[in-house]
């Protein structure tokens, strides 16, 4: 095999054509997509390599995996072409997740915070056991969501577009529920069983891959046997603990419009899985939440 790759290099959107884009780059063999995508944009005069989209010429798709060596693809090899695109403004994925779940943190504490200053009358309305125990429950949950996201998560892509961060940030932001002792109790220790098994399942599928890292191993463990993404289904047991304390229609609408995109993830995961590694995998049949989806 050679030890440089000439690249033929096509704007895959010519009506938003990148103007400075090589005809042809000279790329080493083992040269990763990662790399490719910084000598694309050094030589088109882009300073975020991030912005580069490298899409396979045969299926028209992008290469997902950064670390995938060119010279190992064989419509690569073959066409020897990339289909290359700016995808605009950048942001960090793990910046897109904390900016996600320190909405409700900040709305839940200004509304406490605030609240003599919102309602006249509020020495005489002080907060019930229940609004303290949800606004607990409120913001435990996504204080441990910033700190997985700290220290736990680990990204198989670097960043997204910037212009998706008010649209990632909506649901969060805009739709967070408002704040009989014995059925309190029980929706906290739901909300908090569903909390710890949520963030096992979280470090288990961090271990499987390597800081910075792009490989998939197949998971196991705690829920994995009944569904794909125990991590939903745990998450959403969570919050049901949340719906019993609060007995507010509106977290259910929160969990609901969650739950319908987690599924969407799950079944999307359950594809990748299978066909990632075939026979190696033991298929499920539901994808979340055992016996439904």
């Amino acid at each position: 095999m050679a030890s440089t790759l000439t690249l033929k290099l096509t704007n895959r959107s010519p009506k938003q054509p990148i103007k400075k884009l090589p005809a042809t780059i000279d790329v080493p063999a083992d040269a990763t997509i990662e790399d490719v995508k910084a000598i694309v944009a050094r030589q088109s005069g882009i300073s975020d390599h991030n912005r580069i989209g490298i899409f396979n010429p045969a299926t028209n798709k992008t290469f997902k995996d950064r670390r995938a060596q060119v010279g190992q693809d064989a419509d690569i090899v073959k066409s020897k072409e990339l289909l290359i695109k700016d995808l605009g403004p950048q942001i960090a994925w793990r910046t897109v997740f904390l900016l996600e779940y320190l909405g409700p943190i900040l709305f839940h504490v200004g509304a406490v915070v605030f609240r003599p200053y919102l309602y006249k009358d509020v020495a005489s309305h002080p907060l019930s056991d229940t609004q303290r125990l949800v606004f607990a429950m409120f913001v435990a949950h996504f204080v441990k969501r910033e700190l997985e996201t700290l220290f736990v998560h680990k990204f198989s892509a670097s960043t997204m577009p910037a212009r998706n961060i008010f649209k990632n940030c909506f649901f969060y932001w805009a739709f967070s529920g408002a704040l009989d002792p014995v059925v309190d109790l029980v929706g906290a220790v739901i909300f908090v069983l569903g909390e710890l098994a949520n963030a096992s399942v979280h470090l288990h599928l961090s271990s499987l891959r390597s800081r910075g890292g792009t490989e998939r191993r197949i998971p196991s463990g705690l829920g994995f046997s009944l569904v794909t993404c125990p991590n939903y289904l745990f998450e959403i047991l969570s919050w049901v603990g949340v719906i019993i304390a609060s007995r507010d229609w509106s977290v259910l609408v929160f969990i609901a419009i969650g739950a319908a995109q987690m599924a969407a993830w799950a079944k999307g995961k359950e594809k990748a899985y299978r066909k990632e590694f075939g026979d190696k995998y033991k298929k499920k049949r539901y994808v979340m939440l055992p016996g439904l989806i």
